[in-house]
């Protein structure tokens, strides 16, 4: 049953089948579970299972774990990490409570006090407070560079041999911006030929906007993925979760910070995306993909939009750059749910006349709802400026190529029409 011969969407709905986290042979979905701890046979078992635990010469994912406390491991928790790291490529994947929850543990197990994190310069909002705000109290220096200029991140990393973690997101929220991911792994491939293996640069993407459908960076070379389980991957917007996929070496680690810092995923949240979100994902996203070419191409066309930001497009810079990274299990071109516009005029005009498309929005149409959050089943809109990246102060909004008048679209599946004609009402109020 575990041929790799199935296609990675079959075995998204099936799993592994036979799961060393439990024996569910005659359940078709598997079960959830819902005990904070576990029975043990003898002191001695309990020994063992906590010698096993983060133990390096132990692997959970082909011996039977023993499970003591839900903090440490359960089975529900389990299944899904498995069918994460295979659905992204990865040997791993240690799951946790929130998609920020696993951007600081990715980064909390590759950082300490004197080294230095490289970002992107546009990531989400509350990334950029949690790199702004709480890693320098941690001795943590943060420099956020434009990645695509190789040069300019080639003359930092030999500047500063601090540097310990190369971070991004792509496509980048909320602009759509790609990386390109085999330069940029190229790139650390190259610094780290002459450092020390424990110096070595790791990088670390954000793949919440793709998926793993529609892209899947560790073929491209990167370390680490992270997600936001909240988003496509659980996607009907019922339940948070965070994912960090990438090599077993690093697994121990995961394992240990998501124990003692306590930032773990629950039995409750893991099965919605577990039996609903995984095995839906390729079919939700297909028909995601086609509502935001159509509505992108709608807008695009539209004399009230400045200019649209989506992979889709081939008005979209990275066009190219998108059609050879963004690719789908079966090697279809795959730009993702998401879209970004600008509304005609000067900024100050462009924000009210986006402030008063959503109000309209939110009050007059039933197929696009004013609300944040992303990669669900509704199709959502909201102001990038003023609310998901209002940690990020107005002028370096501006250095990260967010327009104050910018607006998001999340595409659900909806039918077209409705949206597009939901879209008219509203930017003919504008």
């Amino acid at each position: 049953m575990n041929e790799p011969t199935y296609r990675p969407q079959t075995r998204l709905i099936h799993g592994q089948m036979r799961s060393p986290h439990w024996n569910y042979a005659d359940h078709i979905v598997p079960p959830i579970s819902s005990s904070t701890s576990y029975r043990l046979e003898s002191s001695a078992r309990g020994a063992e299972g906590f010698q096993e635990f983060a133990n390096p010469e132990f692997n959970r994912h082909t011996s039977a774990p023993i499970y003591i406390y839900d903090r440490l491991d359960e089975p529900s928790r389990g299944m899904l990490e498995d069918n994460l790291a295979e659905a992204e490529g990865g040997e791993t994947c240690v799951t946790f409570s929130t998609g920020m929850a696993a951007i600081s543990a990715a980064l909390g197990v590759l950082l300490k006090a004197g080294d230095t994190l490289v970002s992107h310069h546009t990531v989400y909002g509350c990334t950029y407070s949690l790199f702004t705000n709480w890693f320098p109290r941690l001795g943590i220096r943060v420099e956020f560079v434009d990645l695509n200029d190789r040069a300019a991140l080639g003359e930092l990393l030999a500047r500063d041999l601090n540097v310990m973690v190369v971070y991004g997101e792509s496509p980048c929220n909320p602009t759509l911006e790609l990386l390109d991911l085999r330069g940029l792994s190229d790139e650390l491939t190259r610094v780290n030929a002459d450092r020390a293996p424990r110096r070595r640069v790791f990088s670390v993407l954000d793949n919440t906007f793709a998926t793993p459908f529609c892209q899947r960076p560790l073929q491209h070379g990167i370390d680490l993925v992270v997600h936001s389980l909240t988003k496509n991957i659980g996607g009907f917007g019922t339940d948070m979760g965070g994912a960090v996929i990438g090599p077993m070496l690093l697994e121990p680690d995961l394992l240990l910070y998501r124990k003692d810092f306590g930032a773990v995923l629950s039995p409750k949240s893991a099965w919605p995306p577990l039996v609903h979100g995984l095995p839906t994902l390729p079919l939700r996203l297909r028909q995601q993909q086609l509502n935001a070419l159509r509505v992108a191409e709608f807008l695009e066309a539209h004399p009230k939009v400045d200019h649209v930001r989506y992979p889709g497009l081939p008005s979209h810079p990275q066009h190219e750059l998108a059609r050879r990274q963004m690719r789908d299990f079966d090697g279809e071109f795959a730009p993702g749910s998401l879209v970004y516009f600008v509304l005609a005029g000067e900024p100050s005009a462009a924000r009210a006349g986006g402030a008063r498309l959503m109000d309209v929005l939110a009050t007059k149409s039933l197929a696009i709802t004013l609300a944040v959050s992303l990669g669900q089943l509704r199709t959502l809109v909201e102001h990038p400026a003023s609310m998901t990246h209002a940690p990020v102060p107005p002028d370096k909004q501006l250095e990260a190529g967010i327009d104050p008048g910018g607006i998001r679209l999340s595409l659900g599946i909806e039918h077209p029409d409705d949206l597009i004609r939901d879209l008219e009402r509203a930017l003919a109020a504008v």
